[in-house]
């Protein structure tokens, strides 16, 4: 038997260590949560893009009745990429509020997002840098490929 390790850099960091393009992306992301419908898991997440072109888009998770929803990731990227074919995704920010505040750690896409965003990261032809926001600290990832090793990417 062989063994392996996968291993993921993630650089921590607080709101002001952020550059302004990365505040604005992720103070996106946070007004992004008021535009949530949550009645049933009242967990509202919120997701902004930015694009390779400059765009920022935000997106919002949205839920029903039949527990069909759409994440706020995939909201985001199905929005540029129908608003803006072909133009690549350079960073996503991703936090989420909840009883009053927005969350202490760190919000991390659910798998099915994982897949969608590492998809828009292909198609780009580059890395999708990756903000994961909590209320005190940020987590930063060179790619969505550090969220989803041994991905599956040919298609």
């Amino acid at each position: 038997m062989t063994e392996k390790n996968v291993t993921t850099k993630i650089q921590v960091l607080v709101y002001n260590e952020l550059n302004q393009e990365d505040k604005k992306l992720v103070d996106l992301a946070k007004e992004a949560t008021k535009s949530s419908y949550t009645p049933y898991s009242h967990f509202n997440v919120g997701a902004a893009l930015l694009l390779d072109n400059g765009v920022m888009i935000k997106g919002a998770n949205q839920e029903n009745a039949a527990f069909a929803g759409t994440c706020a990731e995939r909201s985001a990227c199905y929005n540029a990429g129908a608003n803006y074919p072909g133009v690549g995704i350079k960073k996503v920010a991703v936090t989420a509020f909840q009883n009053g505040d927005f969350v202490k750690d760190p919000c991390s896409p659910c798998g099915v997002c994982r897949q969608a965003l590492l998809e828009f990261e292909v198609q780009a032809g580059h890395p999708m840098e990756v903000l994961l926001v909590g209320r005190d600290t940020i987590y930063r990832l060179d790619s969505i490929k550090a969220l989803l090793p041994l991905s599956f990417t040919e298609f």
